[in-house]
C-alpha cells in the first residue's frame, strides 16, 4: 500500500528497510504518468521488501529542499534511512524494478 508521507514523518517512516518515495505535486503532468506505474510496483512487491511513499512537494518543502530536489517526479531510494539512490522522470515498471532488485539484497 501506497502512503502519504511529510516533513514531520518523513524521517522515521523511511528509517527502516527498503523505502522508494515519490516526490510529486498535483499540477505536475509527468507526477500524474508515474503514479499508476507506481501503484503497479507495489504489486509487486511485498511490503516486508519495499515501502512506496508519496510526498506532495507543494504540502511539504523541507525535506525536498534537505535532499537537493529540483525537478519532480524525483523517486529517492533509501535503505534503512540511508539513500542509495535517486533517479529524475517517469519510469517504466520495468525500470523500477530493476532499480529495486538491484537493491533488495
Amino acid at each position: 500500500m501506497i502512503e502519504e508521507v511529510n516533513d514531520t514523518n518523513f524521517t522515521e517512516e523511511t528509517s527502516d528497510g527498503l523505502a522508494l518515495v515519490d516526490f510529486w505535486a498535483s499540477w505536475c503532468g509527468p507526477c500524474r504518468m508515474q503514479s499508476p506505474i507506481l501503484e503497479q510496483l507495489d504489486d509487486e512487491f511485498d511490503d516486508s521488501q519495499l515501502k512506496i511513499y508519496k510526498m506532495n512537494v507543494d504540502e511539504n518543502p523541507d525535506t525536498p529542499r534537505m535532499f537537493g530536489i529540483m525537478s519532480i517526479p524525483t523517486l529517492l531510494l533509501k535503505k534503512d534511512g540511508e539513500v542509495i539512490d535517486q533517479v529524475v522522470g517517469v519510469h517504466s515498471l520495468d525500470q523500477l524494478k530493476s532499480i529495486v532488485n538491484n537493491n533488495l539484497a
